[in-house]
């Protein structure tokens, strides 16, 4: 099992710079724009032996499977990892408690994106760690509700094999007035590739034609993401 194994050596949080810290990167750009594993690592605190607070939990998101997972993990489950004790296990608990309580107390609310970071944070915890690249969809009402996130391709785009018309068979059948493409890089590295924008390209037109709005190409590597509508790439 991925905890059982030694981890390997990262700095500690102190000796990151200022603005890799999650704490201060928290203060300076906001909880939204932080990944899950920074999140967690600002609860978590510490790491153990030669690995810091965001490789622990980078590490326990990888064994529970993503944030559901480590959601509905019991204390004991938790403390089986390797680095959380009874208090750190306690403290996960009680701030997704919280978050749950939040999420009951207005059943009716939808996410909204509103930006790329918006994009990113609502699938990086389930797609960093995928071996293949996975493309999903983000869809969107007129007021950039999330209605769903499918998961529309598995492997590695490439325009000969990928049909583009069936990325819009989800969006139509749901009614959404737009979309946003999202996919992972396994390497880690978020970097398009020039297969990337002709995809997005391609993708761009055919929501032209079809009047649905494509708002971005996200590209989700580890605890990084690129928007390809910021760079320019693939969007006229």
């Amino acid at each position: 099992m991925e905890d059982e194994r030694i981890p390997q050596y990262s700095p500690m949080i102190r000796d990151l710079a200022i603005s890799d810290r999650p704490r201060e990167r928290l203060v300076q750009v906001g909880e939204r724009s932080l990944a899950t594993s920074e999140l967690l690592a600002i609860v978590m605190r510490t790491g153990v032996g030669g690995e810091n607070a965001i490789r622990l939990a980078e590490r326990t998101l990888a064994h529970f499977g993503g944030l559901p997972g480590l959601a509905r993990a019991s204390i004991t489950e938790l403390t089986n990892v390797k680095g959380i004790g009874t208090v750190k296990a306690v403290e996960i608990k009680a701030s997704l408690e919280l978050g749950r309580r939040l999420i009951a107390s207005s059943p009716l609310d939808r996410p909204t994106v509103a930006s790329p970071a918006d994009a990113a944070n609502l699938l990086m915890t389930e797609m960093t760690f995928l071996e293949q690249e996975h493309l999903r969809l983000i869809l969107l009402d007129t007021r950039n509700h999330v209605l769903s996130t499918p998961t529309i391709y598995v492997g590695s785009l490439n325009t000969s094999v990928l049909r583009v018309g069936e990325l819009f068979r989800s969006a139509i059948k749901e009614n959404a007035a737009a979309l946003i493409v999202a996919h992972n890089h396994p390497s880690g590295d978020p970097a398009p590739s020039p297969e990337d924008v002709r995809v997005t390209s391609q993708i761009v037109s055919a929501g032209q034609i079809l009047d649905i709005d494509v708002l971005d190409h996200i590209i989700i590597g580890r605890q990084k993401f690129v928007s390809l509508k910021e760079r320019g790439l693939g969007f006229d």
